[in-house]
């Protein structure tokens, strides 16, 4: 579908939007009918494809995900416009830019410090995220509070980028308490993570402690076991609680 198959609304609409990377994304799907992640990375070089999309996402388009085969036999996803009456005019514009203070100020107030993983990282390698999505919430506050946002490292960010653009709530629900009382949000305080009764340690290995890592490794492997699966293992046997080996499973 190319651009003379859109209802002139929706055509009006997307010419609208000025932001760079939106604009060549929209531009792309206007020609070819579809964007796949492949070609975000290696025609416009956006190594976080997702990201890319999302941007459009957060314009008020609606776009679809789908699958293709790549260029190395693989499938892909890839991205066209869904249905024209799922056009959000309240986002129009997009998010704004999150102004270089508010970074300074997550910095004083926690530190350095990812906040879903807990590493202390340069403060030039963090990113400021909002803590519920803005394809969720949108830009309520222009006062822009420091409570809405958290400090995540790169890895940090794209993992709950991914997570979040595959819950129901990001894609259907859109309720702000979901995602508020949801780990990726309130990593100190959830109830769950992306609406499923789950609960999560993340643990980082650094300098010193890097061989503590991998002779947990080793051992994981002569007990032909996850390395997540030996470490519950290790964690009951030390509390003293009573649960059979096997009932032990990798988190989702």
């Amino acid at each position: 579908m190319t651009a003379q198959d859109h209802p002139p609304e929706f055509l009006k609409f997307l010419r609208s939007i000025t932001s760079k990377r939106p604009r060549i994304v929209i531009e792309h799907i206007l020609r070819h009918g579809y964007i796949t992640t492949e070609e975000l990375k290696e025609h416009y070089g956006y190594n976080h494809p997702p990201r890319a999309a999302r941007d459009v996402r957060e314009q008020g388009v609606p776009l679809v995900t789908f699958r293709v085969i790549g260029s190395d036999g693989r499938k892909i996803a890839a991205y066209r416009f869904g249905d024209p009456a799922e056009v959000r005019m309240d986002k129009l514009g997009g998010r704004k830019s999150i102004p270089k203070h508010l970074k300074k100020e997550l910095v004083k107030i926690n530190g350095p410090q990812c906040a879903i993983c807990l590493e202390d990282y340069a403060a030039t390698y963090l990113q400021v995220d909002h803590c519920i999505p803005y394809q969720v919430s949108g830009e309520q506050d222009a006062a822009r509070r420091v409570n809405d946002y958290m400090l995540l490292c790169g890895s940090c960010n794209r993992a709950k980028s991914w997570v979040c653009e595959h819950c129901e709530n990001w894609q259907t629900l859109k309720s702000l308490e979901v995602c508020a009382s949801c780990y990726w949000a309130s990593p100190d305080s959830y109830e769950h993570v992306a609406m499923k009764p789950v609960r999560r340690l993340e643990i980082v290995w650094s300098q010193d402690e890097v061989p503590t890592f991998d002779e947990l490794k080793r051992c994981a492997e002569l007990s032909e076991e996850t390395l997540q699966q030996y470490i519950k293992a290790v964690l009951i046997r030390h509390l003293g609680f009573e649960q059979p080996m096997n009932d032990l499973k990798d988190p989702p």
